[in-house]
């Protein structure tokens, strides 16, 4: 969802939560119209999230089932959580892959390492381009002025990340908000009790990376629903 001027999130009802940030991906170019398309998706494993981690996962795990049934999308998964560990997967096509390595991860205390997220999906993307990141987190234990920057030369670079907010830490919310909004991307409320909400929405993002605009116009027509008003909305864009 947009930040207010302080980089800080307005408060809305989920519905115009959700209708914020659909119009943002409406809002990007077309991506993925040659070759295959290539999405970062990474997550916060630390001790935080361990509560959630169960269902958080189970969300997760269906967004990656629905990217492989879509096909023309490799998609890495990384992580960090621990001491000093921040992993990358390699690129991955098929659901058996993606799933194995999903389920490898599970929670360790640690620190935020947002910026090694930043720093490895800007790095993939100058040899090889990357068309969107998805993060997955709570909370954010660094510099946002480091993190901002990396935001920007991701932006310049035209890859936006899409940051999925799970709890009420407000310090997280405003540098994701920030961060969404330097790379040209959006910001949503990870809420684990709306499952079928926020399936929706990391799919459409995983369509979007993969297909362009067609692609995901086709994905509403099948799906309805949430996405389905955002193919309505890019029709006027």
């Amino acid at each position: 969802m947009p930040a207010k001027d302080d980089g800080s999130l307005p408060t809305k009802s989920a519905h115009t939560a959700v209708d914020d940030f659909l119009r943002k991906v409406a809002a990007m170019p077309a991506a993925g119209v040659s070759g295959r398309g290539r999405l970062v998706f990474a997550m916060d494993a630390t001790a935080s999230r361990e509560r959630t981690w169960h269902e958080a996962s189970r969300i997760q795990e269906d967004m990656f089932l629905e990217t492989a049934r879509l096909g023309g999308l490799d998609v890495q998964l990384v992580y960090y959580r621990g001491f000093n560990e921040c992993k990358a997967s390699r690129w991955l096509s098929d659901a058996d892959s993606l799933l194995a390595a999903m389920r490898k991860v599970d929670c360790v205390g640690g620190q935020t390492q947002i910026g090694r997220v930043l720093r490895h999906t800007l790095t993939a993307t100058r040899q090889q381009r990357v068309n969107a990141l998805v993060f997955v987190g709570d909370c954010m234990e660094e510099n946002v002025d480091d993190l901002c920057a990396i935001a920007g030369e991701l932006g310049l670079m035209g890859l936006p990340a899409f940051l999925f907010h799970e709890g009420d830490d407000q310090v997280a919310a405003r540098a994701f908000a920030q961060i969404a909004k330097l790379t040209g991307g959006a910001c949503c409320r990870f809420d684990a009790s709306s499952p079928q909400q926020l399936k929706a929405l990391l799919g459409a993002v995983a369509v979007y990376a993969a297909g362009g605009r067609k692609a995901l116009a086709d994905y509403g027509r099948r799906q309805g629903g949430i996405v389905l008003q955002l193919t309505h909305q890019m029709k006027g864009s």
